[in-house]
């Protein structure tokens, strides 16, 4: 279920604050189906993550904010068409360096993560996901992906 993260190393690079790439001392990462089942999966797998790395400052703060990302991935960034016979196209990883944490969720869409989400009716049902994430992240941002992987990925920083 996870791999050690190595390839998502340098595209995360190019959109976070300065981190040196040999300071992280761990990674993880999962697949996602394109199913609502997977944010349980995701918050499932992180808890599992957080607990062996011994990461219990921010555990809840990274878990909600898993969901939120992984969430609007579904929710926003797969075509409605999408096969389930193919490769999950949500996939969520897990950074840790001495003194953060990095969770980052890729999808298939190039759009802006904001681009699904109304920016101003804080009393909606729905719709406040990113604002969760900028509330319990210490920063937090996307880029597109290059090459052949396509799409892009949303990531949160949290300092433990």
């Amino acid at each position: 279920m996870g791999t050690n993260g190595s390839t998502m190393l340098e595209p995360l690079r190019q959109g976070l604050p300065p981190i040196d790439p040999s300071a992280v001392s761990s990674a993880a990462s999962c697949a996602l189906p394109a199913r609502f089942e997977a944010v349980r999966c995701a918050r499932r797998f992180t808890r599992a993550t957080l607990t062996e790395w011994d990461v219990p400052e921010r555990f809840e703060d990274i878990c909600l904010v898993v969901s939120e990302l992984v969430t609007n991935a579904l929710r926003h960034a797969l075509p409605a068409d999408a096969p389930d016979d193919q490769e999950p196209p949500v996939r969520l990883h897990l950074m840790r360096w001495a003194t953060r944490v990095v969770c980052a969720v890729r999808d298939p869409s190039n759009e802006s993560p904001a681009a699904g989400e109304p920016q101003d009716d804080f009393s909606a049902e729905s719709g406040r996901g990113l604002f969760l994430v900028e509330s319990f992240s210490d920063s937090w941002g996307w880029h597109p992906l290059a090459g052949t992987l396509g799409g892009k990925v949303v990531w949160a920083l949290f300092r433990v």
